[in-house]
């Protein structure tokens, strides 16, 4: 097998035993790079294999492994865009906290990962860039917004990615891919450096070939940050010890909301499959109610959108990115340049969005809109936070199909909203939650299980998903690249 097929776990026993050296495994993955990428399109830039700053392995490093980057997560001196033409040339002055983590765990940066613009999307069909592909199925979306970390993880293309989630943007394109991704509560993992999209939403998360390399990245990446003023100081357990491949006496709930009406029937059958491997490992399951996830996605949306529209009041072509200058004068020079640069910079998904927000915090709208959006989140999370009394965990699908055609739903911006119903709703309660393969459909596309928990709940998360993972062979499964 090629070293780029090895998990992290894998490879790190194999440097550590001598059998190979972390410049083989970063040749191995670059060699997929070349040969792969055409195909999928999961990089919008790769790094200088001779970057000293970025590839050069370093001695008794103790985690010398390639990974790839979302392109919203900043690296000095790096461009980095979030896949839009207004952020074209941007290079930041300073590393996001994860990337110095990384940086000092020894990782080697392989590249910036595709994603939806400004991470406003569930395709990855919204990149300045072009759409990355699905490996299982070239014609496929790979899911959003972090489909380009989710397809190089699937297609080979690295070991191991960071995403950012922010409505379901890490979990629904592992489902897609086939992989495993993790979304961690809310203030686990530094948002410094993260280029926002919804602040109060964001969370960068792994995505990984299987459970345990998800536990190892989440060690990396956890902790308090001063530099993030959502960051929590608590402790950060050992997540690679709750993998202890037990569940007995654990009572896992069964949200009777998450199988209704417009869920595929190959999904729902994995996801009931999926539920029988649990019981016959010594799991309790049953079933809960969270009524006002009804409304999450209306909720997001009026939430989301009023944050993506303030934050991306900062793209004015003034202090960095693309400057368009007007031809003529129509207001004032100053006026004609904001309005002709954002015209131009921004594509049409973060004009949409940016116009939903703008309009729902506008004054007559912002009680009517905003504010009771604010109310209902607060609804959803009590939802959350009593089926906890009850249960240790969560699971059900993590979305509502397999991957759909690109193109397919670009027309149809509320069908496309609709690919995170199952995952929103997690992001406004602001606890940990992931997916991992769970079976396939006859078209031979991957099917996503989710499993959520409660606040800081990561580890009996990845101690159930561990135990699935180990009584299956789902991860297993390589991508067709057909």
């Amino acid at each position: 097998m090629n070293l780029n097929e090895l998990t992290a776990h894998e490879i790190l026993d194999l440097i550590k035993s001598g059998k190979t050296t972390p410049a083989d495994v970063h040749d191995s993955v670059n060699k997929a790079v070349q040969n792969t990428d055409k195909k999928v399109k999961a990089y919008v830039r790769t790094f200088d294999v001779n970057d000293h700053d970025l590839n050069t392995p370093k001695a008794g490093a103790a985690f010398p492994i390639p990974i790839a980057i979302k392109d919203n997560i900043s690296i000095n001196g790096k461009e980095t865009t979030c896949c839009s033409k207004i952020l074209a040339g941007y290079k930041p002055l300073y590393d996001a906290t994860v990337i110095t983590k990384l940086k000092n765990a020894g990782s080697l940066f392989v590249g910036t990962a595709n994603m939806d613009e400004f991470a406003f999307g569930s395709s990855t069909e919204n990149s300045c860039f072009g759409p990355s592909r699905n490996p299982w199925n070239l014609d496929c979306v790979p899911g959003g917004s972090s489909g380009g970390s989710a397809a190089a993880v699937a297609s080979h293309e690295t070991i191991w990615a960071l995403g950012s989630d922010t409505g379901g943007s890490i979990r629904q394109p592992a489902s897609f891919c086939g992989v495993v991704g993790v979304k961690p509560t809310y203030g686990r993992v530094s948002r410094y450096g993260l280029i926002a999209f919804a602040s109060s939403l964001d969370q960068i998360g792994p995505i990984t070939k299987d459970v345990k390399d998800s536990a190892i990245l989440l060690n990396i990446i956890s902790g308090y940050d001063e530099m993030d003023s959502t960051s929590i100081n608590t402790p950060v357990p050992d997540y690679t010890k709750a993998l202890t491949g037990d569940v007995k006496g654990l009572k896992i709930g069964i949200p009777k909301e998450f199988f209704i009406e417009g869920l595929d029937a190959e999904v729902k059958k994995s996801i009931e499959d999926a539920i029988e491997v649990f019981k016959k490992k010594g799991a309790e399951f049953i079933e809960v109610s969270l009524p006002h996830s009804e409304y999450s996605v209306a909720t997001y949306y009026i939430l989301a959108t009023a944050e993506a529209s303030s934050n991306l009041a900062r793209f004015d072509g003034v202090r960095f990115g693309l400057r368009k200058q007007p031809s003529t004068l129509r207001k004032s020079p100053i006026v004609d340049m904001f309005e002709e640069t954002r015209d131009a910079g921004f594509g049409a998904e973060a004009k949409r969005r940016i116009m939903l927000g703008t309009y729902s915090l506008s004054s007559g709208y912002y009680d009517a809109y905003y504010l009771r959006a604010q109310k209902v989140r607060t609804l959803i999370k009590n939802d959350f936070d009593k089926v906890f009394t009850k249960c240790d965990a969560i699971l059900g699908p993590t979305a509502p199909t397999t991957a759909f055609k690109i193109g397919e739903k670009s027309d149809d911006p509320l069908s496309m909203y609709l690919s995170d119903i199952y995952t929103i709703a997690v992001n406004l309660a602001g606890i940990p939650a992931m997916s991992l393969p769970c079976g396939f459909s006859k078209a031979g596309l991957p099917i996503g299980l989710q499993i959520i928990s409660k606040n800081f709940g990561e580890e009996t998360m990845l101690r159930i998903a561990h135990t699935y993972e180990q009584a299956t062979d789902w991860h297993t499964k390589k991508a067709t690249l057909q």
